[in-house]
C-alpha cells in the first residue's frame, strides 16, 4: 500500500466526515492508525473497509479483520455485535475516506485526465513533457509507471485503487508538483476509484473493443468513459472518433475538439507527413497555427500528439510553446519501441493488446517497412474473448508472416487462448506458426528474419513479466532479444 510515512492517527468521526452514516456501533472518536481494504493488512488499530468486488466479497473478511485488531468497521451489511459503521456503499466510502485521510490533495493540483482505449499513455506522457517545458513540476500515473517529477512508483494497474490514489497525490504535491496527469480507466470511473477528484481538464482518445467482460456492451463502455467529462472544467475530445457526438453530448462542461481530419476541429492537423523517424505535420486553431515535429511514428501519433496540445492549451500554454515541446519529446517504453540489434532487421515492441491496437501498429509498420512484416502476438487470459479471433484475422492481414504465442494466460489455459485466436485465422493467406512457448516463438522470429524484415512484437509492451495462475514470472522481451544475440553471436 502507497501512503505517506508517519501520518498521524486520526479519529472515526473525522475519517467519515460527510459521509453518510447508516447506522454505528464505534465509538466515533475512536482513534484510528490506518485504513485497510485487503483483511490480510490490517493491524491492531486499523479501520477496514469491507469493499464488494468481483470475487471476492470482503464482508466476508470481517471476522478476519477483527480477530487481527481491527478497530472499526465500514460496511454495508455489519454482524451482530460488530465494532461497525455501515454505509449505503462500502466502495465510495472508501473514495471518500481516502480524501479525508490524505486532505484531498488533488485540490493542491491541477488534475488533468486522460481516458479512451487506446493512446492514453504516450498522451499523458507528452502532457507532461510540455508542461514542464514551461516549468513546472509534474506527476503521473499511468499504465507504465507513476511519476513524482522524475522520481518512479511502480505500478499495477492503470488507476490505482482511491486510497492509494489519494496517497499518491498527497505525495505530489507534498513533493512541490502543481500538476497532476493521469490515466482514467472505464473501470475507475464505474468503480469509483477517481471518486472526489475534480479535473481541471479531461482528455477522450478513442474507443475500440476492449474490456467487453467487464461492461458488456460497447455502449456500456462508452458511457463508462463518459463519466469523467461529468468531472472536468473543461474536456477535449477526439472529434475523428465514431462515438465523438455522442461524447460530446454527455458532457457536462464545454469541450474543445481535435481531429487529423476535420477542418470544423478547434484543433486540427493538416499536411500531415508520417515516416520512420516519426510524423510532422501543421497544427491550427483558429487563433494560432505552428508546426509539430514528434519522433514517434504512426498516424495514431497524430492523434495523440493533438489530444496533448489540446489539453495544453486548454490549461492555458501557447499554441507555439506547446507544438515545440513536442520536437523533444521521447517515445514512450513499449510504445512502438525499437530494440537495438545491430541486425539487418528491426525489432519492435507494441503494446497492442486489443484489435485497434494490432491494426494501428501493424498498417504504421507496413507504412515503412522495406522487407516482410512478421507479427507476434498472443492474447491475455481471463479477458475478453470475442476480441481474440478479430485481433488473429487483423494479423494475417496486415503482416506478411504470423506467430501465435501466448501472453498472460492468467488462469486459462494457453491452447485454449490460442485456439481461440486461431479461428479468426482460418482464411489466412500468410504463413501462421503456433509456438506457445512466448520466448521460443521470440527466438523463432529471429531465426527466419531477413535483411530489412521487421518483427513486431504485440501485446506485452512495457510489461516485464508473464502472469500464469496467478504468478507473475519475470519475462522481459528486450532481455529475451538480447539473449538470442548473444547465443547466436557468430
Amino acid at each position: 500500500m502507497i501512503r505517506n510515512e508517519g501520518l498521524p492517527n486520526m479519529k472515526l468521526r473525522d475519517l467519515l466526515k460527510d459521509i453518510p452514516v447508516l447506522a454505528a456501533s464505534v465509538d466515533l472518536d475512536t482513534e484510528i492508525q490506518e485504513v485497510r481494504y485487503d483483511s490480510r493488512a490490517v493491524k491492531p488499530g486499523d479501520l477496514f473497509v469491507a469493499v464488494r468486488g468481483f470475487a471476492t466479497d470482503g464482508h466476508e473478511y470481517i471476522g478476519m479483520a477483527l480477530k487481527k485488531g481491527a478497530a472499526a468497521v465500514v460496511c454495508e451489511q455489519a454482524g451482530k455485535g460488530s465494532p461497525a459503521i455501515v454505509v449505503q456503499d462500502s466502495r465510495a466510502a472508501l473514495a471518500d475516506i481516502a480524501g479525508n485521510r490524505f486532505g484531498h490533495p488533488s485540490r493542491r493540483l491541477t488534475m488533468i485526465g486522460v481516458t479512451g482505449t487506446n493512446g492514453k499513455t504516450t498522451t499523458t506522457t507528452l502532457i507532461k513533457h510540455i508542461l514542464e517545458c514551461q516549468g513546472h513540476k509534474v506527476g503521473l500515473i499511468g499504465t507504465n509507471e507513476n511519476l513524482i517529477g522524475s522520481e518512479v512508483i511502480p505500478t499495477e494497474r492503470t488507476t490505482p485503487e482511491s486510497y492509494e490514489l489519494q496517497a499518491l497525490f498527497a505525495r505530489m504535491a507534498d513533493a512541490g508538483c502543481t500538476h497532476c496527469v493521469m490515466e482514467v480507466s472505464s473501470h475507475s470511473l464505474v468503480l469509483g476509484r477517481v471518486r472526489g477528484v475534480h479535473f481541471a481538464v479531461g482528455a477522450f482518445t478513442n474507443l475500440t473493443q476492449d474490456h467487453l467482460d467487464f461492461h458488456k456492451t460497447m455502449e456500456a463502455y462508452r458511457k463508462a468513459k463518459a463519466k469523467l467529462f461529468t468531472m472536468c472544467d473543461r474536456g477535449v475530445i477526439n472529434l475523428d472518433d465514431g462515438v465523438a457526438d455522442k461524447m460530446l453530448a454527455d458532457a457536462a462542461c464545454p469541450c474543445l475538439t481535435f481531429s487529423a481530419e476535420k477542418d470544423a476541429a478547434d484543433l486540427s492537423a493538416k499536411n500531415i507527413e508520417l515516416g520512420a523517424a516519426g510524423v510532422s505535420f501543421v497544427v491550427a486553431t483558429r487563433d494560432a497555427i505552428a508546426r509539430v515535429s514528434l519522433g514517434i511514428p504512426g498516424h495514431f501519433s497524430v492523434e495523440n500528439a493533438l489530444a496533448a496540445l489540446g489539453v495544453c492549451v486548454a490549461l492555458g500554454v501557447p499554441l507555439e510553446d506547446a507544438a515545440r515541446a513536442l520536437g523533444t519529446a521521447h517515445g514512450v517504453k513499449g510504445r512502438a519501441e525499437v530494440v537495438p540489434t545491430g541486425t539487418e532487421y528491426t525489432v519492435l515492441i507494441d503494446y497492442a493488446h486489443a484489435p485497434d491496437g494490432v491494426s494501428n501498429i501493424l498498417r504504421t509498420v507496413r507504412g515503412f517497412a522495406k522487407g516482410r512484416v512478421i507479427a507476434l502476438f498472443g492474447c491475455g487470459g481471463d479477458r475478453d474473448r470475442t476480441k481474440r479471433p478479430i485481433m488473429g484475422h487483423l494479423a494475417a492481414e496486415l503482416a506478411d508472416y504470423c506467430i501465435v504465442t501466448s501472453d498472460n494466460p492468467r488462469t486459462e489455459q494457453p491452447e485454449a487462448i490460442i485456439e481461440d485466436i486461431l479461428a479468426g485465422m482460418k482464411d489466412a493467406k500468410v504463413p501462421v506458426d503456433v509456438i506457445c512457448d512466448r520466448r521460443e516463438a521470440i527466438y523463432h522470429a529471429m531465426d527466419i528474419a531477413q535483411k530489412d524484415d521487421v518483427i513486431v512484437l504485440m501485446g506485452k509492451g512495457h510489461e516485464t513479466y508473464q502472469e500464469i495462475d496467478h504468478v507473475k514470472h519475470h519475462m522481459d522481451e528486450r532481455e529475451i532479444v538480447a539473449d538470442y544475440l548473444r547465443e547466436h553471436k557468430k
